[in-house]
Formats: C-alpha cells, sequence, structure tokens
C-alpha cells in the first residue's frame, strides 16, 4: 500500500521485485487487501499495472493524535545520539511521517517544530560512554562479554565477565544492568574502559523486566540513602535559592510566612556537613531552628569567621 501511495500505478512485476515474492503473490495479496475493502483495481495494457481509486489513501501507522505526538518525542536526541542511533532516529521518523496522509503528516512535523526535550541539566557535564554502541551491539546479539571496570572509590580496575540485560539512562548517565553469576548488578558505562565480545550466548534470568527492576533498584538505593534532616527560618529574599536546593539538599516541606514574612523550611541534606555549609551560605538571611545541635554548630563557625576577620 505505501508503494502504491508512493508510485499511483505499478505492474506486478515491478512489485514483485520490490517485495522480494512471486508475481502470484502480489496476486493474492492485492485479492486480499480488495475483500478488506481496500479500493485496489488493476489496469491491463503495456502501461498498466495495480493502482489505487484516485485520491485514496490511508494512515498505515493507525496512530492517535495523542500517539503520534508521543512517538515524535519517543527518546530524547542526546540519548540515541550517546547510543549510534541518532540519524537512524531521523530517517525513521521521515518514513514514519512520509506514510501518513497530508493533514497528519503537517501534524506530526509541526510537532517536531515546536516541542523538543533535553534531557541535561545546565552546569551538568557530559558523562562520556563512548563503549555504548558496541554494549548495545552486544545486547541485541544476546552475547555475553569480558569487560574491564574501573572502580568507584579504589584504586584500579576489575575484570568481569558479564550477561548484559540492558542499558539504562538516568538523564545523561548511561548505566549497563548485568548479571555477574547470580547476582544482578549496576555499572556505570563511562568506567567501563573495554568490552570484547564473547562467543557465548548470554543468560538472561526468566521473566526477567528490565524496567520494573530498575524501579526496585532506585528506590531500594534511594532508601539507603544518607538523611540529615533540619527546620531553617528563611527570610523572603533568600526563599528563591532555598527552593532551588542544593547537589546534596532539597526541601521537603514549607511552612506558611511568619508575621516577619520568614518561612520555615523542612530540609533534608545528606550529612550534618551538607546542612552546615548550607545555612552558613545564607548568612543573615537563614536562621537553624532545629536541630540544636546544628544551631551550635552554624553559631561557633559564625564566630570564627568573625574572629578570622576582625
Amino acid at each position: 500500500m505505501l508503494l502504491l501511495q508512493g508510485h499511483g500505478r505499478l505492474p506486478a512485476r515491478a512489485l514483485a521485485e520490490r517485495l522480494e515474492v512471486s508475481e502470484r503473490t502480489i496476486s493474492r495479496d492485492m485479492e486480499a487487501l480488495s475483500m478488506a475493502g481496500v479500493p485496489v483495481y488493476a489496469e491491463r495494457g503495456r502501461r498498466g499495472g495495480w493502482a489505487l481509486t484516485d485520491g485514496y489513501r490511508t494512515d498505515l501507522t493507525g496512530l492517535s493524535d495523542s500517539e503520534l505526538r508521543s512517538v515524535m518525542l519517543a527518546a530524547a536526541p542526546a540519548v540515541l545520539a550517546d547510543l549510534g542511533l541518532g540519524p537512524a532516529a531521523d530517517r525513521a521518523i521521515v518514513k514514519l511521517i512520509a506514510g501518513l496522509p497530508v493533514g497528519r503528516r503537517r501534524e506530526a512535523e509541526a510537532t517536531r517544530g515546536y516541542l523538543h526535550v533535553d534531557p541535561t541539566g545546565w552546569r551538568r557535564s557530559h558523562d562520556a560512554a563512548p563503549l555504548l554502541p558496541e554494549l548495545e551491539r552486544g545486547l541485541r546479539l544476546g552475547r555475553r562479554f569480558a569487560m574491564t571496570y574501573e572502580r568507584a572509590f579504589e584504586q584500579g580496575t576489575v575484570e568481569r565477565v558479564v550477561d548484559p540485560l540492558g542499558l539504562v539512562a538516568k538523564g545523561s548517565t548511561w548505566y549497563l544492568v548485568a548479571a555477574v553469576g547470580d547476582q544482578i548488578r549496576t555499572y556505570r558505562a563511562s568506567r567501563i574502559r573495554e568490552a570484547r565480545l564473547l562467543d557465548e550466548a548470554a543468560v538472561r534470568p526468566p521473566q526477567f523486566d528490565l524496567g520494573a527492576w530498575w524501579a526496585g533498584s532506585r528506590a531500594a538505593f534511594e532508601a539507603q540513602l544518607p538523611a540529615y534532616r533540619t527546620t531553617v527560618r528563611v527570610a523572603p529574599e533568600a526563599a528563591v535559592r532555598v527552593r532551588r536546593g542544593w547537589q546534596f539538599g532539597r526541601v521537603e516541606e514549607a511552612g506558611p510566612p511568619d508575621d516577619e514574612g520568614w518561612i520555615s523550611y523542612g530540609l533534608r541534606f545528606d550529612t550534618s556537613d551538607e546542612a552546615a555549609d548550607a545555612v552558613l551560605g545564607l548568612g543573615p538571611l537563614a536562621e537553624v531552628v532545629a536541630p540544636s545541635e546544628l544551631r551550635d554548630r552554624v553559631l561557633t563557625a559564625a564566630r570564627a569567621l568573625v574572629a578570622r576577620h576582625s
């Protein structure tokens, strides 16, 4: 149907060659299309062939309006580029749009014109992982690979033979999920220094679901993160800075302004050091309400600061 929509009329021989089937198969297909209600017909003669009734077009994708818009934004350009699939994704979108009726084609092109996704933060450096295409190839082929991995908190590297299970992009950072024996582990792709495909089929745990596993792993990781909670009164002119958060701290709750316009925030930090640094960074625009040990620590640091600069 795409060929007939694109060319108007094609002989059975040309269709057979393009689709790599016999002319008899083309005849059977045309009969099936006709029985399904598609207005296809054959014209005899030297310039004859199979054609669709003039003006007939079909939305071959069967996508609704919202589904079509979601497909246009299905993956962020940076994520596809990391996998070496950027140009291929662009070609796929062009082919998809070409198969749409004129009206829907304009809608799809308009969507690409006014919606764009950039998953990276303003100050976040790119976490280079040049071996991503090779990792993706190993997953696609279902092969094990031997890799050299740089340790996170220790010097040196380790050698691993893993069964790759999937790749996950967390923002602009990629992770490899792989099985090592009976354990499933996560490896930061940028720390993989070498990956060599083996002539062995990868073993995948039965019923393994990458999305579900990642969600559970992420929840377990977040639950283990250190938590230091404090309550801090903040002046109105510093409220915006607090709401933006810190690298290792965030707002969990905020109360209404008091008589002076100050707002009490419930803040969570990874450590007391991070909490003290954040409060001291706000200077006279913040006051620690609780805990008392953090208030004493900030007061001691402030006195030392005054003494240093006196």
